[in-house]
């Protein structure tokens, strides 16, 4: 059964508890066809490069759980194994696709090691590197209060954290209670609330965000 009490369709994707970290952006879509999840792209190792998103997997490994999922390549390895380095290490899971020869259908070429990367796997095999991992995997994800939050970018200019003049001083606040980075983007900050707090956790964090404004005023 679905949240509303209705039968869906089709069979849902399996839910997975924990956050999933990827190379790129078409191993963000592969996953996200199999699982329904948070998936955040590692940019390849342009994410060693970027304090923002090394702060966002900290996070999300913290509160959630990180799954790290790269290619079966030489790099996917360098990439594990630097992670392994820079985040909580009790927090992290490794998944592994099987090396498989091949090229994925948009290359004109294949990789440097010929093996298809997390992009060229079909959904069964995307899930059982995850459960071979130790991901929590549910039939269907959690159901009202427990769904956690579904902001959108309108939610956070509704609530004056885009799109105003105060906005990137009011975002800084309210990141520097989270205790991350205060130079996050909106779009990194939609990832981690979304991710890690739950309705109640966001109202108070607002409201205190809005008292510290009342105050300056």
């Amino acid at each position: 059964m679905s949240c509303t009490g209705e039968t869906p369709a089709v069979r849902a994707k399996p839910f997975v508890k924990e956050a999933i970290a990827v190379e790129g952006k078409y191993d963000r879509i592969r996953v996200c066809s199999a699982v329904d999840a948070t998936v955040v792209e590692t940019g390849g190792f342009r994410v060693f490069r970027e304090p923002e998103k090394v702060a966002l997997l900290r996070r999300l490994a913290e509160v959630r759980g990180l799954i790290v999922l790269t290619d079966s390549d030489a790099a996917g390895a360098q990439i594990r194994g630097r992670l392994r380095g820079m985040l909580p290490p009790q927090r992290l899971l490794f998944a592994y696709v099987p090396p498989i020869p091949g090229k994925e259908r948009r290359k004109h070429a294949p990789s440097k090691e010929g093996l298809l990367g997390v992009e060229g796997m079909d959904d069964a095999t995307v899930i059982d590197a995850l459960r071979r991992a130790g991901a929590h995997l549910d039939d269907a994800p959690p159901c009202g209060a427990d769904a956690g939050l579904q902001l959108t970018k309108t939610d956070l200019f509704l609530c004056g954290l885009s799109g105003a003049p105060d906005s990137a001083a009011r975002r800084q606040a309210l990141l520097g209670r989270l205790g991350l980075p205060r130079y996050l983007s909106a779009a990194a900050l939609l990832t981690v609330v979304n991710a890690t707090l739950t309705r109640e956790e966001w109202e108070r964090l607002l409201s205190a965000v809005h008292d510290v404004d009342g105050k300056k005023a």
